[in-house]
């Protein structure tokens, strides 16, 4: 019998068994190889999306970790109130020393030509201005004709110095006589008085009782004055120990130390003035400050 001719010797035979496994694992692999490529599109669209989110989550963090601000009175506007406002320190020093004279920003408009900020400063901040309410809705003033009511305020006529009472002796029923003042203004004077042996010190202590407003303390200086002032040690700003610094109102150990701390770098006050440069100084209450103090 003749021997076929495509009869394959055991060697050959096993390289086509080979070469048949190659290709099915080529096959098998292509197929995970693949499917695997999918897969990877597939992470990577969730790794976006983790991506956006985290990025989501951090711009929410940022936001939330700036300073929010609420509705405020310029007037009292501090060293470190005015730096997280933006306001630069020449700025906050000119409020600082047009608010130790005694004087009050009443508008946005005064607030600028007062501080001379810019007028995108201003636009920023003045949508958070709050002012008293006698300013934003002023309300007619009352005839005065009825002198035994008002006193001499009727017709704004100015009292001198003799004819005023003593706001150390002034009863609450003299004080109702004041336009703007009833009986629960009148007992908060007359307490405020009585937490000092001796009353009060100066006619500008007046800025410390709650509810006075200045058109209401003009009036109330207008018929009374302190005329038998409390007797009270002052001391040196210069040499004051912080024990005794803090024997002052609207003073504690923290603005002392820190009083202190700036005498020592200035070598020495030249004037009242430079306490306004002292970090959280209360500029609103230098004039009944400076009534414990000397400056020599």
């Amino acid at each position: 019998m003749a021997k076929s001719h495509y009869m394959f010797s055991r060697k050959q035979r096993n390289g086509v068994l080979l070469l048949l496994a190659l290709i099915v694992l080529l096959q098998v692999l292509s197929f995970f190889v693949g499917h695997r490529h999918d897969e990877i599109k597939t992470d990577e669209v969730l790794v976006e999306k983790f991506r956006h989110e985290v990025d989501s989550l951090k711009l929410a963090a940022t936001e939330a970790q700036k300073p929010q601000v609420f509705p405020f009175n310029p007037n009292y506007i501090t060293d470190y109130k005015g730096y997280t406002l933006g306001m630069s320190n020449e700025e906050i020093d000119r409020l600082l020393h047009f608010r130790a004279q005694g004087k009050w920003v009443n508008s946005a408009q005064q607030f600028q030509q007062v501080t001379q900020v810019s007028d995108s400063l201003l636009n920023t901040l003045s949508p958070y201005f709050k002012f008293p309410e006698w300013i934003t809705d002023p309300k007619p003033r009352k005839d005065w004709a009825d002198d035994s009511k008002f006193g001499s305020t009727a017709g704004n006529k100015t009292k001198t110095f003799a004819q005023k009472i003593d706001l150390n002796h002034a009863t609450t029923e003299q004080l109702q006589r004041v336009n703007g003042i009833g009986v629960t203004l009148a007992d908060r004077i007359i307490k405020y008085r009585s937490k000092f042996a001796g009353g009060f010190i100066a006619d500008v202590q007046l800025w410390d009782i709650y509810g006075l407003t200045p058109e209401v303390i003009e009036r109330i200086t207008n018929d009374f004055t302190v005329k038998t002032p409390r007797q009270i040690e002052k001391f040196n700003l210069n040499s004051a120990t912080r024990d005794q610094l803090v024997t002052i109102q609207h003073i504690d150990y923290e603005i002392a130390h820190r009083i202190i701390e700036q005498r020592t770098l200035r070598e020495g006050y030249k004037s009242f003035d430079e306490l306004l440069k002292v970090k959280d100084f209360p500029a609103n209450k230098i004039e009944i400050i400076k009534l414990y103090l000397t400056l020599d």
